[in-house]
C-alpha cells in the first residue's frame, strides 16, 4: 500500500512537470509565467518525496536542481510584477 502512495506521488509530479513542459510547448504558457513555475517547482518537490522512498542518486539531484531553477524563475517573477507595480 505504501508503495502505491508512493508511485501516485511520483506519477502526479511526472504529470506535472511534464504537463508545465507541453503547456510551454503549445505556446500556453510562458517561461516566465506563474503557472509554469509553479507546476515545475510543485512537479519536482513531489519527485523529490517519492524518490525519498524509492532512492536514486542520479534523479534525486536532478530534482534538486529543477526546483532550484523553479525558484530562481518565481523569483524573477515576483521581482518583474513588484517592479510593474511600482
Amino acid at each position: 500500500m505504501i508503495d502505491l502512495m508512493f508511485d501516485i506521488i511520483g506519477m502526479s509530479g511526472t504529470f506535472l512537470v511534464v504537463g508545465a513542459f507541453f503547456m510551454l510547448q503549445l505556446e500556453k504558457a510562458s517561461p516566465e509565467s506563474l503557472t509554469y513555475n509553479l507546476m515545475n517547482l510543485t512537479g519536482a518537490i513531489l519527485l523529490l518525496i517519492s524518490l525519498c522512498y524509492n532512492f536514486n542518486l542520479a534523479s534525486f539531484v536532478i530534482e534538486l536542481f529543477w526546483i532550484a531553477a523553479s525558484l530562481i524563475g518565481l523569483f524573477k517573477y515576483f521581482k518583474a510584477k513588484k517592479v510593474a507595480a511600482a
